[in-house]
């Protein structure tokens, strides 16, 4: 069983917003494996599927951001996942937008939802799928960077991000990690 976790926050306010890169992905993940996100439990929304007889499970906290961790420990725990069927996907400061990079593990990089997963899961090795979001100009502060609209100019590099980490992910399915990273990084 796959454990597939994108990270946003919840709300029409938050829609398409650079933190919410995490939510749009397993939006498109929803729609290429036919997985509706149709159960509502752990302070989230998720939905369970089959992709070639592999059971799947595509996840979205609705605990806000930094609190991400209160969704999934216990979905894992309830379904009996380990942290190696686990891939979590996210926004990421330090990359260009819509550069993409795949980890098998690392610190949360100030990423206070990835810091939640880390407390929460009691380790750093779960499986990472980075989205670049770019950081903010002229001064801009970060908390309303993240929570900013993508600008029109980024929305074919984000929408390109979406389907390259959405792939990413099913391949994921049948193929170990590592070989995803190789063929995507």
């Amino acid at each position: 069983m796959k454990v597939i976790v994108g990270l946003g926050n919840p709300g029409k306010k938050y829609e398409a917003t650079r933190h919410n890169v995490g939510f749009m992905v397993i939006d498109e993940l929803s729609k290429r494996l036919n997985i509706p996100l149709d159960q509502s439990k752990f302070n989230g929304v998720y939905g369970i599927g089959h992709v070639a007889g592999e059971k799947v499970i595509l996840v979205k906290p609705l605990t806000y951001m930094n609190l991400s961790g209160e969704c999934v420990r216990p979905l894992m725990d309830y379904y009996g996942v380990d942290d190696d069927n686990l891939a979590v996907i996210y926004d990421d400061l330090d990359l260009p937008v819509g550069k993409v990079r795949l980890r098998l593990k690392g610190s949360a990089g100030g990423h206070n939802g990835i810091k939640s997963l880390i407390q929460h899961l009691g380790t750093q090795e779960f499986k990472r799928v980075r989205i670049g979001i770019d950081r903010p100009k002229n001064g801009m502060k970060v908390p309303d960077y993240v929570l900013g609209k993508f600008l029109a100019e980024e929305k074919d590099e984000i929408q390109s991000a979406i389907d390259h980490s959405a792939h990413a992910c099913e391949k994921w399915i049948h193929h170990s990690f590592l070989e995803v990273m190789n063929e995507f990084n």
